[in-house]
């Protein structure tokens, strides 16, 4: 990552925070660390990250309430939570869900690893890239035919060339939902 990513990990174990800690710095993140719910919801508020994970269970404040009073901050109100619950009980998820959770990790289930690419994909999910489409190569004729598609892949409402829009659907499995747009006049397929 060019620009680092801020996370704030919280959780009242120590090994925990270390172990993520050194997970996230080697994928790139800025890791800053708190050991409640209190110190968390003071980082949060001081240093802004860009995604806090909190364990739920802690003295002081644990994560549900953390994510209630970062709810009713406006500078943390939007930071995505991810949860990490070591019992992984199904009204854990529920409450979490219902408090805006972006995900909920059971961490003996989910390795380390897999918690960095699920916190990645919750900032790809819905972002476009648009890539220029070669509509001389390999099956690309095939393709201009199938879809009807004149054989330059040129836009019908305005005659530029269509560009290949590409939305990233799942990060782990690396699938896209892609479509093809004009660049000038706006025109998608449907």
């Amino acid at each position: 990552m060019s620009n680092k990513m801020k996370i704030l990990i919280v959780d009242d174990d120590e090994m925990t925070r270390s172990m993520y800690t050194e997970v996230f710095n080697e994928a790139g993140f800025n890791v800053v660390e708190a050991k409640d719910g209190v110190e968390g919801l003071d980082t949060a508020t001081k240093e802004i990250p860009d995604v806090i994970f909190t364990g739920i269970i802690m003295p002081r404040m644990d994560g549900f309430s953390l994510m209630e009073a970062l709810k009713k901050n406006v500078a943390t109100a939007n930071i995505p939570v991810v949860m990490s619950s070591h019992m992984g009980r199904e009204e854990d998820r529920q409450k979490a869900e219902k408090l805006g959770v972006k995900d909920f990790v059971v961490r003996d289930m989910t390795p380390p690893v897999k918690v960095v690419d699920r916190i990645n994909s919750i900032f790809l999910k819905g972002v476009e890239y648009k890539v220029e489409f070669n509509s001389n190569a390999l099956d690309a004729q095939k393709l201009a035919r199938d879809l009807s598609f004149n054989s330059n892949f040129q836009c019908p409402e305005c005659d530029e060339k269509l560009v290949l829009s590409l939305r990233i659907k799942n990060v782990e499995k690396l699938t896209f939902e892609a479509q093809f747009v004009c660049p000038d006049c706006g025109w998608k397929t449907k």
